[in-house]
């Protein structure tokens, strides 16, 4: 198939290569991301594959039905970027990749949690410096802490394992409790685990009802001076009220992957330029936050796998053979 690629950063050029060497699709790559202004250049492709920061609205979806697209292949397993319900009324296959590497995105959570309880950021840099005080590093045993896990899937049940090892206790919440979950996860009500946890990790999809479940109500639930860690997505957290948290001490550390307002700064390179978004601007401001690029995933194996269950959900839905994992 000829399949148009977009937001190809040269990492997914070889990743998609090495993938399609034994399937012989005729890939392009463009690395810009597809929206109203670029969808001409998937003119003549049978199919697009995206990021997670493409747009394919009504508008998009429509100029690619009328250029001959009849696939749309997310490199992702998130699919709010895609009106599914115009794509399946034009006709539109969406597939994606459900599952890539869990452990990628729950070890990245638990080095968030790391850095920030011992400030391994702000010590790397003062020692650069010759600065080897100790002031303002303290840290705390994660040892016998509560941790607070929202949204216990696949990412979210390693995460809550690994944190175990540690030796803390694991609180969770979730509408459809996992059944793989083991005995030491304790599923209590959202406002019981904000209340108890001393650490509070994002693993949660976006739907309705998580849409800034993080706002200002839940916030004053919480414990003084809580971590909160969001490696699942931006809009799960208010960001005008995780500020106002931090401000008045209420959220002591802050560790974000995500962004509610990401899709204008994840990804590229602004080192030269102004970032004109005041609320992330004012994020950085804080000695205890640490915020990395929607890099969670970026390892070796997640790249490989999303890359392989990409090129065989083409082949699948080329030939009418094989797994298509079809969203529409």
């Amino acid at each position: 198939m000829l399949i148009a690629v977009f937001s190809a950063k040269p990492y997914d050029q070889t990743f998609l290569t090495l993938a399609n060497e034994d399937k012989h699709h005729e890939l392009s790559f463009f690395d810009v991301r597809l929206n109203a202004d670029t969808a001409m250049l998937a003119r003549g492709y049978e199919g697009v594959c995206v990021f997670v920061n493409d747009h394919l609205d009504s508008t998009v979806l429509h100029l690619l039905h009328d250029s001959g697209t009849r696939l749309v292949a997310l490199r992702s397993a998130g699919f709010n970027h895609v009106d599914l319900a115009t794509a399946e009324q034009l006709g539109m296959t969406v597939v994606r990749v459900p599952a890539y590497s869990p452990h990628a995105v729950a070890e990245h959570a638990v080095a968030l949690v790391l850095s920030l309880n011992r400030m391994t950021y702000r010590a790397y840099n003062r020692v650069r410096e010759g600065n080897f005080s100790l002031d303002g590093l303290l840290g705390f045993d994660l040892h016998g802490k509560t941790v607070g896990v929202i949204g216990t899937g696949n990412i979210g049940l390693i995460f809550a394992d690994i944190m175990h090892g540690f030796g803390c206790r694991i609180l969770a919440s979730d509408p459809f409790p996992n059944p793989d979950a083991k005995a030491f996860v304790e599923y209590v009500p959202r406002e019981i685990l904000f209340a108890h946890a001393d650490i509070i990790s994002l693993h949660c999809p976006l739907t309705p009802d998580t849409d800034h479940l993080i706002n200002e109500k839940a916030i004053d639930q919480m414990k003084p001076g809580v971590m909160l860690i969001n490696t699942g997505r931006g809009r799960v957290v208010d960001t005008q009220a995780v500020i106002a948290g931090l401000k008045s001490g209420k959220i002591g550390r802050l560790g974000l992957d995500v962004y509610e307002e990401e899709e204008q700064l994840f990804f590229e390179d602004l080192s030269q330029g102004v970032i004109d978004d005041d609320q992330f601007m004012r994020l950085t401001t804080f000695h205890n936050v640490l915020i990395t690029g929607h890099q969670a995933f970026f390892t070796d194996e997640a790249l490989t796998n999303i890359a392989e269950t990409t090129l065989e959900n083409i082949d699948a839905f080329e030939s009418g053979n094989g797994t298509l994992h079809r969203l529409v």
